[in-house]
C-alpha cells in the first residue's frame, strides 16, 4: 500500500523515490543544513515531505542542471529553499525570478514565500533544450575567460 503523500520517509523510501542511493542522501545532510531530516532513536532518519521536495529540487539543480555543490549552496543561501523546491518541481526560472525579485524589493517575507511557490507550469522541452544550450555555451565562455586570466 502506498503512503500519503503528506506521510513521513524512510531514507530508504526517500532515496527511491528520488532515485538516489542512501549515501548520497546521508552525504548531502553534511553539505545543505537546509536538510533536516526527524531522528528517532537509533538515528533513524524520516524525512518530511517538504524535505523530499528540497531533495528533489537539490537533485535536479545538481544532475539535470550541471550545477555544483558550492552553486546549490549559493542558491540556497541566496534564494531560499522555497525556490529550490520550486524548481524541482519544474517551475519555469523565468516565471519564477521577477516574482522572487519584486517581493525582495517589496521586503514582503509572505509575499516572497508566495511568489516562489506560485510559479507558472513547465517549460516545453524545446525551451529546457534551448536554455541547457545557452547555459553550455555560457560555462564554456567562463571557461575561456578563465584560462585567459591565468595567461
Amino acid at each position: 500500500m502506498d503512503k500519503s503523500p503528506d506521510a513521513f520517509r524512510t531514507i530508504s523510501e526517500a532515496a527511491e523515490e528520488l532515485d538516489l542511493p542512501q549515501h548520497v542522501l546521508r552525504f548531502w545532510e553534511t553539505r545543505f543544513s537546509t536538510i533536516k531530516p526527524l531522528k528517532r532513536g537509533g538515528g533513524r532518519r524520516y524525512y518530511r515531505p517538504e524535505d523530499v521536495m528540497l531533495l528533489r529540487g537539490i537533485r535536479h539543480l545538481l544532475y539535470d542542471q550541471g550545477f555544483t555543490i558550492k552553486g546549490v549552496q549559493k542558491i540556497l543561501k541566496d534564494q531560499g529553499a522555497r525556490y529550490v523546491i520550486a524548481v524541482g518541481e519544474g517551475k519555469g526560472l523565468d516565471e519564477i525570478l521577477p516574482m522572487i525579485e519584486q517581493a525582495e524589493a517589496a521586503g514582503d517575507e509572505a509575499e516572497l514565500e508566495d511568489a516562489q511557490m506560485l510559479a507558472s507550469p513547465l517549460l516545453d522541452q524545446d525551451s529546457r533544450d534551448k536554455l541547457s544550450e545557452v547555459l553550455r555555451e555560457l560555462l564554456e565562455c567562463k571557461r575561456l575567460l578563465e584560462r585567459a586570466r591565468e595567461h
